[in-house]
This record gives structure tokens, sequence and C-alpha cells, in this order.
């Protein structure tokens, strides 16, 4: 399969109420659960940048990673993220076709209308 029709998520999460090492935790719990889904390709964000306000440990950014997926299995994905994120406070930005969307939510209706957002961008660059 190209990587041309695959479509890239970059997922940050974002809860005050944990410390780096927790936050961390909760990434890297949630990467485990990606990988185990149909995906391309699943990992932590290395810090080659760091952006504003964002927090690093161990090399890599707090809370983000990248996932790439077929198109296929993009809406299986985006499923299972409304299933584990619902009321978690998070940011998505999907690139398909050198095209991207960003989109933020922090309840079960912000990102259900997120992950819709998301599913009409890509059948539109698809």
């Amino acid at each position: 399969m190209s990587s041309e029709s695959n479509v890239k998520l970059t997922i940050a999460l974002s809860n005050p109420d944990l410390d780096a090492e927790e936050q961390e935790q909760e990434t890297r719990n949630l990467l485990r659960d990606i990988k185990e889904l149909d995906v391309e390709s699943a990992e932590l964000v290395a810090v080659t940048e760091i952006p504003q306000g964002a927090k690093s440990v161990g090399g890599f950014l707090v809370g983000v990673l990248q996932a790439e997926v077929s198109l296929a299995n993009f809406k299986k994905l985006l499923g299972f993220l409304g299933d584990r994120l619902g009321n978690k406070t998070i940011e998505l930005e999907v690139e398909a076709n050198g095209k991207k969307l960003k989109v933020k939510a922090s309840s079960q209706q912000e990102l259900n209308a997120a992950i819709e957002q998301a599913q009409k961008f890509i059948a539109g660059n698809s």
C-alpha cells in the first residue's frame, strides 16, 4: 500500500490534573492500545522542536503521539479515539494528500463533532 493513501494523525492529550510523568504514562497506554489496532505505524513524537507551552520527558513531547493508518481503517481509529478519549481535552491533527485539518475537543460532544469534521475532511481529499 502506498503511503499516499494513508492518513497521518497527531494526537495531543491535555490533562492539567496530571503531572508530566502521569501524562506520559497515559500517552504510552494510549499508544499501546492504538498499536493493537490495524495501523501502519504509531509512535511518540520525538522532540525536535518544542512547541510553545509543550513539555518534554526523555526526548519525547509529553502527551503527544502520531499514528499513520490506511483510509480503510481511519474510521475505525476515530471510533476508538471517540470511545477512549470522549471526556478528555485533545488536539487532533489529520493530514492527508498534503492537506491538514486541526481540531480541538474537550468533551464527548466536541470530540464527536471533531471526528465528523475529520471524516468529511478525509472524504473530500481522497
